[in-house]
């Protein structure tokens, strides 16, 4: 088991209110990791990525299709979406490069799996940056890395050329 599904089982499967999850890799649109039983279809992820391009009043307005039922949308914004049918739900969460997808059914709250979710997208928002920001630094490093070995190369070069 991978170090993200086990995330996506202990912080929100754990909870007893989210019956099913996955995350979803926004640039390539595709499945990372699921819950077991869990089967996102490729349809269902370019809905989800797709909901989240689109303008998120738009996704409001006309609902959700998700796993071969319509959902009504009950909030949409720039980094969350939930979407109920009844007596279930889905609530997608979106960080820098996932999307984060929830599910509960009957009898599970649903402010519980809200709540489980968006702590999730949190951490893993801030995670997302602090790696960014540790690739930019080795980035920085690299290049005057790159930097100082052009200035010896053509130093080296320069004395090559007055030995001639």
């Amino acid at each position: 088991m991978s170090h993200l599904q086990s995330l996506l089982l202990d912080t929100l499967l754990g909870t007893k209110h989210v019956d099913s999850a996955a995350l979803i890799k926004i640039q390539e649109q595709r499945l990372c990791v699921a819950s077991p039983g869990f089967n996102v279809m490729p349809s269902d992820v370019r809905t989800l990525v797709n909901g989240f391009a689109k303008n998120p009043l738009q996704a409001r307005r006309e609902g959700l299709y998700f796993k071969e039922k319509d959902y009504r949308c009950v909030r949409a914004d720039e980094y969350s979406l939930y979407a109920k049918n009844e007596n279930t739900g889905v609530v997608v969460v979106k960080t820098h490069l996932y999307l984060l997808v929830a599910t509960y059914t009957e009898g599970m709250y649903p402010s519980i799996c809200v709540e489980a979710t968006q702590s999730l997208g949190d951490y893993l928002r801030k995670k997302e940056v602090k790696l960014s920001e540790a690739h930019e630094r080795h980035f920085y490093y690299f290049r005057r890395k790159l930097k100082s070995l052009k200035k010896k190369y053509f130093m080296v070069e320069k004395t090559l050329d007055r030995r001639h």
